[in-house]
């Protein structure tokens, strides 16, 4: 896998509850999985579907798929001992749900922590309330272990007492704040789900939307959304030709001392070689994850 980009175009959850589907993820093209133990869980089968995901991610039976975990929030019954048995687990990540502060992240390190977790271990956070948005950069500063922002949708639309709507303008000033937050401090963005499954058309529309505004990737709720979201999301042939012909020209001018380039007819100046080179670097390391077993 390229160090410097991990394909993260489709993230799809998979209820913790249900072995079945956690069998399945295993033949399934997402670039990631979360296995869920929050909102897919009833409350009498959240112990066994703790010990099912932690199994799965001990198996080691993805490939070279990233594996979160979603774990209960801190404030529930079940919470803290998710992270105990994720820390344990093997998995890549714990997804924390409704996070709302720095202060939030620094206890679920703690536990972490004290439960051995390996320092490679990383925290993403569910960003659903509408405090957590208004309190994005702090959370986004909060600690190295945190990684990744996923914008939770359905939840923001409840709790701001909005609509879902085919342009989601009610959405855009939350996920633009998520998005400013999570690029000032380094993190990937993942866009919240799209609930219509059946709506192929609409749920393109949204993914090219979440794509021009700057997001990593989609989560997904259903494998029939897998396939469209990573082609969304992946480099067009148009775009890596040009990414090429960019770095290209711009070594020669390099090599030639020449302060300024063009390639068909467009200046390019350093931030085009910097977005040329991250998507030709993107599409090697998806070759790489399609390429493994």
């Amino acid at each position: 896998m390229s160090k410097s980009v991990r394909p993260r175009r489709s993230v799809l959850y998979m209820p913790g509850a249900n072995t079945r589907a956690l069998e399945k993820a295993r033949t399934l093209p997402a670039d990631a999985l979360i296995f869920d133990l929050e909102d897919a869980v009833a409350p009498d089968a959240k112990e066994a579907a703790r010990a099912n995901v932690v199994a799965a991610a001990q198996s080691r039976a993805y490939g070279k798929r990233e594996i979160a975990i979603r774990c209960n929030g801190l404030g529930t019954p079940w919470g803290a001992a998710d992270i105990e048995a994720i820390a344990k687990s093997g998995a890549d990540a714990v997804l924390v749900p409704k996070v709302e502060s720095a202060a939030e992240v620094a206890s679920v390190v703690g536990l972490l922590d004290a439960a051995g977790a390996p320092s490679s271990m990383a925290v993403w956070a569910m960003m659903e309330t509408p405090k957590g948005i208004l309190r994005a950069e702090e959370v986004a500063s909060s600690h190295p272990r945190l990684t990744l922002f996923v914008m939770g949708t359905n939840d923001l639309v409840k709790d701001m007492r909005a609509r879902h709507t085919p342009m989601r303008l009610p959405m855009v000033t939350a996920l633009g704040l998520g998005m400013l937050a999570a690029r000032a401090h380094g993190l990937t963005i993942l866009d919240g789900v799209y609930n219509d499954i059946q709506d192929v058309e609409g749920f393109r529309a949204v993914c090219q939307q979440g794509l021009e505004m700057g997001f990593d990737g989609k989560t997904l709720i259903h494998p029939s959304q897998v396939e469209p979201c990573n082609e969304v999301f992946a480099p067009s042939a148009a775009e890596l030709e040009m990414a090429g012909k960019i770095v290209a020209a711009f070594k020669t001018a390099q090599a030639e001392g020449k302060g300024v380039v063009t390639v068909d007819g467009r200046m390019i100046e350093n931030l085009h070689v910097e977005q040329a080179e991250r998507a030709l670097a993107l599409a090697t390391a998806i070759e790489e994850l399609q390429a493994a077993p």
